[in-house]
């Protein structure tokens, strides 16, 4: 079982890796015959790959396995309390996004999931294709107005309204009105 701290951090060294080799999506795509949308929503956290899939991407990144993994430290957390200044959050962008701000707040492990803990402000006229990920959403709106489009159905949310739904489902939100929305967004990721 890989945990969901790990995860991140591969997908990350992926990413990285592809770029320093200046390898579009598609290029890594051919060199590892894993998909193009596979290799995207690997290196954009939405899908754990099976560790053949793993293997195969790094080799077509030309690492040894070993040299992959050799840095990977696991942060220990003993204390009950976990405390993150506004300051630490992590910006991080998604695939085709345009007008979405990611910030990463919180991820960790428990027992039988990973919970991802991010703060998304989408800008007006905001847009991005639907996706899929592989994990349970639950989204809080801060503040602005977002119509979700969920499989094809639209639900428009205001400040202080919530949304919970298997992000399996093609899912995209768009802010609505002149002002950024902002949206906390809680990912519930099963371990197998």
């Amino acid at each position: 079982m890989m945990e969901g701290a790990y995860m991140l951090e591969i997908s990350k060294k992926i990413k990285k890796r592809r770029l320093e080799k200046e390898l579009t999506v598609q290029e890594l795509a051919v060199r590892s015959g894993v998909t193009k949308g596979m290799i995207s929503q690997i290196e954009n956290g939405r899908s754990i790959p099976s560790l053949p899939v793993l293997f195969k991407i790094i080799s077509a990144l030309d690492l040894a396995i070993s040299d992959f993994f050799a840095d990977m430290v696991r942060e220990i957390v003993d204390e009950p309390v976990i405390i993150r200044k506004k300051d630490d959050y992590e910006n991080f962008q998604k695939e085709d996004a345009v007008g979405f701000l990611y910030k990463r707040i919180l991820i960790r492990d428990v027992p039988d999931s990973t919970i991802d803990v991010v703060l998304l402000t989408l800008s007006p006229g905001s847009s991005r294709p639907l996706v899929q990920t592989d994990a349970l959403e639950f989204k809080y709106l801060i503040s602005g107005t977002v119509v979700y489009n969920i499989n094809g159905n639209l639900f428009q949310l205001e400040a202080g309204d919530s949304i919970f739904f298997n992000g399996m489902a093609p899912h995209v939100p768009s802010c609505v009105g002149t002002v950024p929305a902002v949206m906390l967004i809680i990912y519930f990721f099963a371990q197998t």
